[in-house]
């Protein structure tokens, strides 16, 4: 069985002190759990703070993003080396990254093929937009997201790392897609990874879902048999709303 993962993205939220603060509130909430992954994705300032502290407790870290290159003249950028030592997974390909910073499926290949290289597990992000929803192209974007994304990867490369599917119509809009809808587009992406790599990678990689998940839908959302987690945004946010979250997850996987 494939192992679940509460993924908490806080994008650009929380001081140092703030995230400290928070993972702390989390652990007194949650304490160890062996059903469920936890991982805090802060923002990049706060991960050594984080790691130092989170040692002993029972959380992975991701890092937001990070560039292709391993160093060089990319002012503001963080490179997979920097990472290494102080994230498990990097998130990559994120709606907002792509919408805001000019993210394309190519540049998504490259960090993908990066992170891997350096011993890092990536979270590869894809969704569509409410104008592809409408026109019927969910699927077609999905498809070609996820083919470009994984291109020139080998079945161990698949099988180490998260793709989540996060409908760009539904992040921090409140409207999250029905937990039937995304199940079947979590299953679609199984039926890909499938045809690229075969059924035991496709059964053994992990996909989450994200967009507006929130404690009063993550239950449903658990329930789909493709779907393996959750990307969560301003719900984790609270650490009472993403601790209920991981507790809604192990009861699910439990019983």
């Amino acid at each position: 069985m494939r192992k679940p993962m509460m993924a908490g993205n806080w994008k650009m939220n929380m001081t140092v002190a703030g995230a400290l603060d928070l993972a702390r509130q989390i652990y007194r909430l949650v304490g160890d759990t062996s059903v469920v992954e936890q991982l805090l994705c802060p923002p990049s300032v706060c991960l050594h703070p984080l790691k130092a502290v989170t040692d002993d407790m029972p959380f992975l870290l991701g890092a937001q993003n990070c560039h292709w290159q391993e160093s060089g003249a990319f002012t503001g950028e963080i490179s997979p080396p920097m990472l290494r030592g102080l994230a498990d997974y990097v998130v990559l390909g994120h709606s907002e990254r792509r919408q805001l910073f000019g993210e394309t499926d190519e540049t998504v290949n490259k960090k993908t093929h990066a992170v891997l290289a350096h011993q890092l597990n990536p979270i590869v992000c894809v969704g569509e937009s409410l104008e592809q929803n409408e026109r019927g192209e969910t699927s077609s974007t999905i498809t070609a997201q996820v083919r470009a994304a994984l291109d020139g990867l080998n079945d161990e490369q698949v099988q180490s790392l998260v793709i989540a599917y996060e409908p760009i119509w539904a992040i921090g809009t409140g409207r999250a897609a029905t937990a039937q809808t995304a199940g079947d587009i979590c299953g679609l992406v199984r039926a890909i990874l499938r045809e690229m790599h075969g059924a035991a990678v496709a059964g053994a990689t992990r996909v989450l879902y994200g967009g507006s998940a929130k404690p009063d839908n993550i239950g449903a959302i658990m329930e789909q048999s493709d779907i393996d987690g959750a990307l969560i945004g301003g719900a984790s946010l609270e650490a009472e709303s993403y601790a209920e979250m991981v507790r809604i997850t192990a009861r699910v996987y439990s019983g």
